[in-house]
């Protein structure tokens, strides 16, 4: 019985790490960074946060794609040709956002690490 709880714990642990591990394969920029890549008409911006939150505050050109909409509104929104920049409050629901896409065939991809919590320090 005792050994069940140790699987018990090391399957939590697992489960836990992977969703702090960035996607392979995916680069990785900060909040300064972004602001370069905010000039290059040939990249997509998708903010993958509630409408309220885009609502509240935003970045001019991001376009809002709400994380529970990806998988339906992606395909018809964005283009497979043109890299995907992804911010969202934290970083983490842009993580599970290009996690999504990539399983929808999307290859250039770019999280903003932080998210807007990062933009606005």
């Amino acid at each position: 019985m005792e050994y069940l709880n140790y699987i018990i714990i090391g399957l939590l642990l697992i489960f836990i790490i992977r969703r702090f591990i960035p996607t392979k394969g995916v680069r990785q920029i900060t909040a300064l960074e972004l602001r370069d890549e905010l000039k290059d008409k040939n990249k997509q911006f998708i903010d993958v946060r509630t409408p309220g939150e885009y609502r509240v505050n935003n970045i001019k050109g991001f376009k809002n794609l709400p994380l529970q909409q990806i998988m339906q509104k992606a395909e018809k929104e964005l283009s497979k040709d043109k890299e995907v920049i992804v911010i969202c409050q934290s970083g983490m629901r842009s993580q599970n956002a290009i996690k999504m896409l990539k399983k929808l065939g999307y290859t250039k991809m770019t999280n903003v690490k932080g998210g807007m919590s990062a933009w606005r320090s």
